[in-house]
């Protein structure tokens, strides 16, 4: 009597189901991370978990804490350094997508911003959209090695606790702004494109060093 069996996820399935957890914010920078706990959460065996992690340990995700792996965290410098490779990465890609989008990528982009206008008021639900949104970007632009360098750099944008959206205001703003990126690509005008795809991630940028300055505002010390 033969019986199937479901397969194991392989390592890169393991390496994604572990990405997209931290990408989600279930872990968070500091979160350590236990081969027995993950094994489990994900029903993988214990191989898979430990090259994945080895793997997020390589690309600066998961930084040593001891003998334990713990979620990186991205300093003041980290993160500015990151926002202005993003800035000129995400620029290209939107000046690529102006000259090489087809007719029915364009059409994709538009619908994207019209379902994500109902998110506005779901911070969550609107970072996962944005991402899709700027994915879409990326592809559109029909450069390989664009598109992987800018996985490498979402992939770190992970690191940074919270979403920009969260932010009074910043959801309809930011819906704005991918509108006129769209328009920009759907015109053909790559210049434009890229001025609009830049400003988005530069008030993005802005957004965030505010966020940071709260929090660090609110943890001070009363007495001083």
């Amino acid at each position: 009597m033969s019986s199937s069996r479901v397969p194991r996820p392989s390592p890169s399935d393991a390496y994604g189901l572990i990405l997209e957890a931290i990408d989600m914010g279930e872990y968070r920078p500091g979160d350590r991370l236990v081969e027995s706990d993950l094994a489990d959460r994900f029903g993988v065996s214990r191989t898979p978990i430990r090259e994945a992690l080895q793997r997020l340990e390589t690309q600066s995700l998961l930084a040593r804490d001891g003998r334990s792996l713990i979620v990186a965290a991205l300093d003041h410098n980290q993160m500015s350094e990151l926002y202005v490779v993003r800035r000129e990465l995400e620029g290209l890609a939107a000046r690529e997508a102006a000259r090489h989008a087809t007719e029915e990528e364009v059409r994709v982009l538009h619908e994207m911003v019209e379902a994500d206008d109902a998110l506005v008021a779901d911070p969550p639900a609107l970072a996962r959209a944005n991402r899709r949104f700027h994915k879409q970007v990326h592809l559109a632009s029909h450069n390989r090695y664009l598109v992987q360098q800018l996985d490498l750099v979402h992939r770190t944008m992970a690191l940074m606790a919270g979403t920009s959206l969260a932010s009074r205001g910043r959801g309809e703003i930011a819906q704005g702004e991918h509108r006129a990126v769209v328009a920009a690509i759907a015109d053909r005008d790559e210049a434009r494109a890229e001025a609009a795809l830049r400003d988005h991630i530069s008030v993005a940028f802005m957004t965030r060093l505010k966020q940071d300055a709260e929090t660090r505002d609110s943890g001070r010390d009363p007495g001083i």
